[in-house]
């Protein structure tokens, strides 16, 4: 039988690393959920890192709009106000939205600025 302060301590302790891997996404700078979930040492579980970020308390001040699918989209449903929000959060950081999308190639967390000039 496992017991809940196990559960609870294991769920806190994902939360923080999750929630410490977000925090240090720089300004004007996306990562995926996925990227977020091996940073914070839970590779291949993307979906946790959507759960715990609708989970944190308003009085954590996180940069979650800079969090997106693998491929640039917003993942939050188009024409809500979280995806304008988000869209707006962006693009006040310089990040280009264009059609829900960020170009990751660009602004993704892993983007060679030597690369993207000079072609290598």
């Amino acid at each position: 039988m496992t017991d809940e302060r196990d559960d609870h301590a294991a769920r806190t302790l994902r939360a923080a690393r999750i929630i410490a891997a977000v925090a240090a996404i720089p300004r004007g700078r996306v990562a995926s959920y996925g990227a977020i979930a091996a940073r914070a040492g839970y590779p291949g579980r993307a979906r946790m890192i959507g759960r715990v970020l609708g989970e944190a308390p308003d009085r954590v001040t996180l940069p979650w709009h800079r969090v997106l699918r693998a491929d640039g989209r917003i993942g939050i449903p188009p024409g809500t106000r979280g995806f304008r929000e988000q869209c707006r959060l962006l693009k006040a950081e310089g990040v280009t939205v264009k059609n829900g999308r960020v170009p990751m190639s660009a602004f993704g967390l892993d983007h060679d600025l030597d690369r993207a000039l000079w072609g290598g």
